[in-house]
């Protein structure tokens, strides 16, 4: 076991992200550790009867995941402001320490956390595996700024048979960082390295493995039927959890995969500043791919302009994301 915030000061090796390893990423993997004992405690998932700002019903162990992801950022002096998709509006982090409030805070580092506390709803009634999905950006706001310079860090919460964490580091300059870590309930500041570095693989792949989100387009879309064709006929293995975490998750530990969610003639679902780009960010790092399907573009090539922004993905490996892209091209013609 390792101090974490002994670990991320050993990798990130930046005097200048003092807090950044000492209290914002040791402070929100504790939260996920939270999380993952409120899980186990939650032997009922039920409606709340609240709706979230968009509209979504709340469940009991969404309020809850929020709250925790909450109180730790009012302990993290650095953390200038936050937003979530239960909550999305940015707002200034007022902290439970007087001495470390925003007006006496004099550190040049200064972040804002953009999380979906608690994404996959759907799948924690049968038990399945769900996660936590953090952005870390640089300064007092996560909007119109450039995604691929000022969203510095990003974490996925893994809640399964175990609670894992895969943390990612991308700081101007310096050498992006990707691991992977488990944790213990009872020891919320020590984590378990799993691998300390994460990378996807290179050809040829003993296994090729495909994840296709919102299958139902295929009815509607040629082009989407097409490449689900083709991933059957070449004899990809379906791995389709129904969580955007879980199923990122698997491509990663599997070093091949590629995760598609295109987008129908209803409206996207997967929210930029909360979904998007922290996934996008760990994809990068990971040496893959995470690309808009209506326009072709990088994910982390536009500024997020609205906490609601939403989009379609088609995120893994590099060589399954460009020929993904290029089979679905006929969706972003008119």
């Amino acid at each position: 076991m390792q101090d974490i915030a002994s670990y991320l000061e050993g990798v990130i090796k930046a005097d200048n992200r003092t807090e950044l390893c000492k209290s914002v990423i040791p402070g929100l993997i504790g939260a996920i550790n939270s999380i993952s004992n409120v899980l186990q405690n939650s032997h009922e998932v039920s409606l709340v009867g609240t709706a979230n700002a968009f509209g979504d019903d709340q469940l009991n162990v969404d309020v809850e995941a929020e709250s925790v992801i909450r109180s730790a950022i009012t302990k993290c002096p650095a953390i200038i402001t936050a937003s979530s998709e239960e909550d999305p509006v940015e707002r200034t982090v007022a902290h439970v320490n007087q001495e470390g409030s925003n007006d006496n805070y004099s550190s040049k580092e200064k972040y804002t956390v953009a999380f979906d506390p608690l994404d996959g709803s759907s799948i924690i009634a049968p038990n399945w595996a769900v996660g936590t999905i953090i952005g870390i950006w640089e300064g007092d706001t996560a909007l119109n700024q450039m995604p691929s310079s000022s969203q510095i860090a990003s974490i996925l919460g893994v809640y399964g048979p175990r609670t894992t964490v895969i943390v990612a580091v991308r700081i101007p300059g310096q050498t992006p960082i990707l691991f992977e870590a488990g944790l213990e309930a009872d020891k919320p500041k020590d984590f378990h390295v799993i691998r300390p570095e994460i990378k996807f693989s290179d050809p040829p792949y003993p296994t090729r493995y495909f994840a296709p989100a919102n299958l139902r387009y295929a009815a509607e879309s040629e082009a989407y039927m097409n490449l689900i064709n083709h991933y059957i006929k070449e004899k990809y293995t379906l791995r389709y959890a129904g969580g955007l975490v879980p199923d990122v998750v698997h491509m990663l530990v599997k070093g091949h995969g590629v995760f598609v969610s295109p987008v129908g003639a209803g409206k996207a679902k997967l929210r930029r500043l909360y979904e998007l780009c922290p996934i996008a960010l760990i994809m990068e790092c990971a040496m893959g791919v995470a690309t808009d399907p209506v326009t072709g573009t990088q994910i982390l090539s536009k500024p997020v302009a609205d906490c609601d922004e939403r989009g379609g993905l088609i995120c893994g490996n590099l060589e399954e994301g460009k020929f993904a892209i290029k089979e679905l091209a006929p969706l972003s013609k008119p």
